[in-house]
């Protein structure tokens, strides 16, 4: 099967291209250029791939071309402005990107008249955060405190309101939350930022060491992605939106995370709490995933000490020369092997 993935230079979208790789699909990507230094750069990813094209989302019409070219038989949207601090400083950016660039995907994959199915993501910040214990559900309360998650609950919206009035075109939408792996370069995120310090020996300052976040390995959240895809491909699905988020477990306090990563790097390694006024950003968010587990026999596979490991291992191992393409595709193939967790 043929594959459109939109980000595919970003973080996700470099694991994701290569997990559908490893299981034989044929991928093409429409995406801006990478980050510097990105798992999608470092790993060589444009060469795995059918198409790698270069280009804004907001622009319709070249995506609408890019899309009749490719002619993918499914998409991946992933494609957006994924930053909370970044939508302060680029707000409308941010909201061009995130809302109109959904409806530009959705519209051109119709119009290649070869996509069989779509699944779009979104967040776990679409939700109305009132910093509850228990996990959101899928039909809880939207909201938005800052722009980004805002953006992303419109374009939530947006997605439901055309699957409702488009039917005949299976779209489903994705959240997930904080998702951890190798390769990661994406500024103010706190394992790009553990890492980076811990390979140059500095002491990485924290904004929030006490904000709990339920943490997962990027490739559980992308096996979520796949199965859903499968079944939007292949039944019709009782629901439109589908939470893919960790259980009670794993949700941890930044300052945990940062002391377990320090553990496993070893050599010292160290953060601090740099205190002060910062932008706003939820204290505790986490998603109740039972549809997925119950509806789709999806799973983690990696649990909360394992992420971090695989994490760290990934950062460690390529930090000491090894090939960033390989790693990363030893761990997809590792995973491949593992059961539930």
């Amino acid at each position: 099967m043929h594959f459109l993935v939109t980000g595919h230079t970003g973080f996700k979208g470099s694991w994701l291209t290569l997990m559908l790789g490893a299981a034989g699909h044929t991928v093409s990507g429409y995406s801006l250029d990478p980050e510097p230094g990105s798992l999608f750069e470092r790993a060589g990813l444009s060469d795995q791939m059918e198409s790698d094209i270069r280009g804004d989302i907001r622009d319709f019409d070249s995506l609408t071309t890019a899309f009749v070219d490719v002619r993918p038989d499914a998409v991946f949207h992933l494609a957006a402005q994924s930053l909370v601090r970044e939508s302060y400083a680029y707000p409308r950016l941010t909201i061009e990107t995130n809302v109109v660039g959904t409806m530009n995907v959705i519209d051109a994959a119709r119009a290649a008249n070869s996509v069989s199915g779509m699944v779009v993501v979104t967040t776990d910040k679409v939700y109305r955060n009132v910093n509850q214990v228990a996990g959101y559900l899928e039909g809880d309360a939207l909201g938005g405190h800052d722009p980004y998650s805002a953006s992303k609950a419109m374009a939530d919206i947006l997605t439901q309101s055309w699957i409702s009035s488009f039917p005949g075109f299976p779209i489903s939408i994705a959240r997930a939350g904080n998702v951890i792996g190798g390769g990661d370069v994406c500024k103010d995120r706190l394992v790009p930022d553990l890492m980076a310090g811990f390979a140059s020996d500095s002491v990485v300052p924290l904004r929030y060491p006490a904000a709990v976040r339920p943490w997962q390995h990027v490739l559980d959240c992308l096996n979520g992605y796949t199965m859903l895809m499968d079944r939007t491909l292949t039944d019709s699905l009782p629901f439109v939106n589908w939470n893919f988020g960790p259980g009670p477990e794993s949700f941890k306090t930044v300052a945990q995370v940062a002391d377990l990563s320090a553990s496993f790097w070893g050599s010292g390694a160290s953060w601090s709490d740099i205190g002060g006024d910062h932008p706003h950003e939820a204290g505790l968010l986490a998603l109740d995933a039972s549809r997925a587990r119950n509806e789709l026999g999806w799973q983690d596979r990696l649990d909360f000490e394992s992420s971090v490991e695989w994490t760290v291992d990934w950062y460690r191992s390529s930090d000491s020369g090894q090939n960033p393409l390989l790693l990363t595709q030893s761990q997809i193939a590792a995973f491949g092997e593992l059961a539930p967790a």
